[in-house]
């Protein structure tokens, strides 16, 4: 994968309807939770995507809990773009997203926690969460017997 080939960026409204086609994968696999087109519309400025060409590629999004702390969701590959490093490379524009949105912190619920370690996060009780398990994991069917680890990174000011 030639890295100058993929852009990422604010998704746009056309994006609202290519993102659950990219997602639908993970969410078959109960990897990420189901985003409808009008969730998305009604949330855009908070999607970044990964673009080649035409191509949507890639997909992440913040979600903002107040008090300085943001979840890093709905985190996806184009599984023909599958390890080639574009999920570091979303983190890493998410994580800029977040600063710039003065956050002091930004967690994730996930499978891949090395993908997360790497660039700086740790792992830590879902229980410092209770925004993100009344807010989503109440509903999801996971919910009796998740599986996913809670990651966090603080950020600094600078």
């Amino acid at each position: 994968m030639n890295s100058d080939s993929i852009k990422i960026s604010a998704a746009v409204p056309t994006d609202a309807y290519e993102i659950p086609k990219l997602l639908a994968p993970y969410v078959e696999r109960q990897i990420v939770l189901p985003r409808t087109p009008e969730d998305i519309l009604q949330h855009l400025g908070n999607f970044l995507v990964a673009r080649r060409d035409d191509e949507l590629v890639g997909v992440v999004a913040l979600r903002d809990f107040g008090a300085g702390l943001q979840e890093i969701r709905s985190l996806a590959v184009s599984v023909n773009f599958s390890g080639r490093g574009l999920g570091s490379k979303l983190l890493l524009a998410a994580i800029d997203l977040a600063k710039k949105r003065n956050a002091s912190r930004v967690f994730a619920l996930t499978l891949r926690p090395r993908l997360f370690q790497r660039l700086g996060f740790v792992v830590v009780e879902k229980e410092e969460f209770p925004q993100k398990v009344w807010a989503d994991c109440s509903k999801c069917p996971k919910l009796e017997c998740c599986d996913e680890i809670a990651v966090s990174l603080l950020l600094s000011n600078t």
